[in-house]
């Protein structure tokens, strides 16, 4: 794979040409922390490259194939990382797809350079401003999450602000210890369990205990909310149901009025890699302008946003839909089954009751 040279660090990237030949814009994926670019190729660059985009991925500083710096860390520091790729690269705007921590960096990249980002799709995305500010009883999934962990014997606190990367740390050292894996612990890190999930854990150990990269990535992230209030260019936000980052989603929704949040019904932290087909269906109709013909307010009232989402969904390749109770009904084999279904419920629910 070709590398590039940008920041005092070398950066592992690949380019998927549009393959409709009509031209194209450019699409930027950006994965999180302990995973490399793989966590979007096989599942969503193939598939946006089809159409419309020429898709560039990379691996962040010190994860897949990129060099593991001393230090260099700091999310402003990434963001420079990025905004040097794209300029050797040749690319002005671009619209972007991240996950987690690689939103962060795209958002630094964009309080830099806002005129060079078309679009922004966050997926679960956590801020620091959010994760030192709210309180415990403050995520409902949290206590649920806590358990999963007590019960693999894990020293941690589901509410501490950086909860998330400790975990990611500790299931590495089961990994490399070739310690089985609970299912359910499984879940909430999915990318360090896959194919290469050995080669993944060491790598991250090796970041943690070798680099700087563990206190600047713990710090401060550079965000603060007054400065996102100036984003002005179209944003999708979409957080999972059981995540802690939903938190961040929830103080969002006053940042940008303008951007479109949507929920995705019982997914953690890594529902891109468990539900993608969501995702992408999700993006399309975002990029394709569906989300921006919605009003964002009834008449009289404040502009605000609202999380959305749909009421069929689908998980580990079953169809459901949700009821208005939050219900989950199914599964189906299909979407279509999936939405029929949902019709003639809907249909039974509004009948009037025979006297």
């Amino acid at each position: 794979m070709p590398a590039v040279m940008v920041n005092g660090a070398r950066l592992n990237y690949v380019q998927l040409e549009c393959q409709d030949g009509l031209g194209h814009e450019d699409l930027v994926m950006v994965h999180g922390l302990a995973t490399n670019m793989a966590f979007w190729y096989f599942q969503y660059a193939t598939r946006l490259s089809q159409r419309r985009f020429r898709v560039t991925l990379f691996d962040l500083r010190g994860h897949g194939r990129s060099e593991m710096t001393a230090g260099g860390y700091r999310p402003d520091n990434l963001a420079r990382d990025l905004q040097g790729l794209l300029d050797t690269l040749g690319i002005q705007r671009a619209h972007f797809l991240t996950h987690s921590y690689g939103g962060v960096v795209a958002l630094n990249f964009a309080k830099i350079a806002p005129h060079r980002v078309a679009s922004m799709v966050l997926c679960d995305t956590h801020l620091s401003a959010v994760r030192k500010s709210v309180r415990p009883e403050s995520w409902g999934h949290g206590a649920q999450i806590q358990a999963i962990v007590d019960r693999a014997g894990l020293k941690l606190d589901a509410h501490d602000p950086f909860f998330g990367y400790k975990l990611l740390t500790e299931v590495s050292h089961l990994q490399m210890a070739n310690a089985v894996v609970p299912p359910e612990l499984d879940e909430l890190v999915r990318p360090l369990a896959g194919q290469c999930g050995s080669r993944t854990a060491a790598q991250w150990l090796k970041l943690m205990d070798t680099t700087r990269a563990r206190d600047e990535l713990m710090g401060d992230d550079g965000l603060c909310l007054s400065e996102l209030r100036r984003l002005t260019f179209p944003i999708l936000a979409m957080y999972g149901d059981q995540s802690q980052a939903r938190l961040t989603g929830k103080e969002l929704l006053e940042v940008w009025p303008h951007a479109e949040f949507r929920r995705v019904h019982r997914a953690g932290h890594f529902f891109p890699t468990t539900r993608p087909l969501e995702v992408v269906h999700a993006c399309e109709r975002f990029w394709g302008g569906e989300f921006a013909t919605r009003p964002k307010a009834r008449a009289g009232e404040a502009r605000r946003s609202h999380f959305r989402s749909d009421r069929v969904y689908e998980t580990g390749g079953r169809w459901f839909f949700m009821t208005r109770e939050q219900a989950q009904v199914g599964p189906f084999d299909g979407e279509d089954e999936a939405k029929d279904t949902l019709a003639s419920f809907i249909r039974a629910v509004a009948a009037p009751v025979a006297g």
